[in-house]
């Protein structure tokens, strides 16, 4: 596999359809130009042409659109063949482009070419991906600001904020006459405040943007006949879980995805906790436990009738260090209100007759600290959010250094190598065949 292959693959998803679309990228597309068509197609104009095999026969009819480098989106020629979109057919032409000396396109590599060729930077290579597999018209949107460069823009901000500061440390390193009182009369240590200030704004708006991408695993636990089946049905608006008077009904863990103000939520069911010899059951249990290793934030359910018991208390003991949420329900049979405790970690409602359930929605996302910024939201991962963090580090280092320039201007360069990881500017080609290898073929 060489960067000069030129590459073919399906661009439209699997499955039937009234188009489909095959695209090829390279450094020399004429000859498959001519022999896929029998023309010369004029560049960024679509063309009606017959699809050929070798025997200058029709594979198939439709339209075909050339773009000549560097005007196209991975930078180089690109021939895309839009026709009929059933499976065989469109098979039949990525079979003749393979005969032609094409070879077939990993996951992830026409966008990895067009980050390679300059067309767009890391973070908005991936946010081809996040748009394709948005979940939510939030999360599309955000995924698209990011794709326009939103977030970059951001990133560059801070990248160019260090560059300055680093210029201004490195110059009193190397001309040893300019003395600490060049840097204080240019305000180097109230610049870096500034980048502080400036990464910790980033940093939460990355956050609000991977809770959009990723979601959050919300758990329901309790012990049986709390309620827990009757929530999710709730939550979800539909009859999810299967709800009875016998305990122990549910022995497996439901899963469920809703959207809370565009926010994904995985909401999962589980087994009550409690004692029992049922083998079955137990089974549900232990898979209760496993789930909530991986969750996000856990919903412990509590009968309002009798309060926190000794069994509850057993339960609160063994949870992870998690958020959590105690939801006190059944309050339709005490004849109580819906409300929600002063320090918004207790909840009282009604799974049964929905009263409340507004209440858990609203609290659910402030403790997992979601602020809805409309507009000027965008999307980020979790490696992003790494390399903010690691750059969060190396800033607060560099202002303990303090007066020790050389360890101020190391820790300043390595927070600028963190923010450029975002972007791309400074990544390791594992890591870069980590994340396109996660795109769907054919992006």
């Amino acid at each position: 596999m060489t960067a000069s292959d030129t590459i073919v693959a399906i661009a439209t998803a699997p499955g039937r359809g009234g188009i489909g679309v095959v695209r090829l990228s390279g450094g020399d597309i004429d000859p498959f130009i001519s022999a896929l068509t029998g023309k010369v197609l004029q560049a960024r104009h679509a063309s009606h042409v017959r699809f050929l095999d070798a025997e200058g026969g029709a594979l198939d009819d439709g339209i075909a659109l050339y773009f000549p480098a560097p005007n196209s989106f991975t930078g180089e020629h690109v021939l895309e063949l839009q026709g009929h979109g059933g499976p065989q057919v469109l098979q039949l032409v990525v079979e003749r482009c393979l005969q032609l000396g094409a070879r077939l396109a990993e996951p992830g590599e026409f966008s990895r070419r067009a980050f390679l060729n300059g067309k767009l930077d890391l973070a908005q290579a991936e946010a081809i991906a996040d748009l394709i597999d948005a979940s939510s018209r939030e999360a599309a949107r955000s995924a698209l600001r990011t794709l326009e460069g939103e977030f970059s823009s951001k990133i560059n901000q801070l990248r160019d904020g260090l560059i300055q500061l680093r210029m201004l440390v490195e110059a009193t390193l190397d001309f040893p006459e300019e003395d600490i009182d060049f840097l204080e009369q240019a305000n180097a240590w109230g610049k870096l405040s500034a980048l502080q200030a400036r990464l910790g704004e980033v940093m939460a708006q990355a956050r609000q943007g991977a809770l959009l991408r990723e979601g959050l695993n919300v758990v329901l636990i309790g012990q049986p006949n709390v309620g827990k089946s009757s929530l999710m049905n709730q939550l979800a608006g539909y009859d999810a879980a299967i709800v009875t008077e016998y305990a122990g009904t549910t022995r497996d863990t439901l899963r469920e995805a809703i959207q809370i103000e565009g926010v994904p939520i995985h909401l999962i069911d589980t087994a009550g906790l409690r004692e029992t010899d049922d083998p079955v059951e137990r089974l549900g249990i232990a898979r209760t436990w496993a789930v909530l290793e991986k969750a996000d934030i856990a919903l412990l359910l509590i009968d309002s009738n009798h309060g926190i018991g000794e069994q509850e208390a057993k339960i609160l003991a063994q949870l992870p260090p998690i958020p959590r949420l105690t939801l006190h329900n059944k309050i339709d049979i005490l004849g109580d209100t819906a409300r929600v405790s002063a320090d918004g970690k207790e909840i009282w409602l009604s799974a049964k007759s929905g009263a409340g359930i507004d209440l858990l929605r609203r609290q659910l996302l402030e403790e997992v600290g979601w602020h809805s910024q409309g507009e000027g939201m965008f999307i980020a991962r979790a490696r992003h959010l790494d390399a903010l963090r690691r750059a969060g580090d190396r800033l607060q280092a560099a202002a303990a250094a303090g007066k020790q320039l050389e360890f101020f201007a190391e820790e300043l360069r390595l927070a600028q190598d963190a923010v450029s990881e975002i972007t791309g500017e400074f990544s390791s080609d594992d890591l870069l065949g980590v994340i396109f290898s996660q795109f769907c073929i054919g992006k």
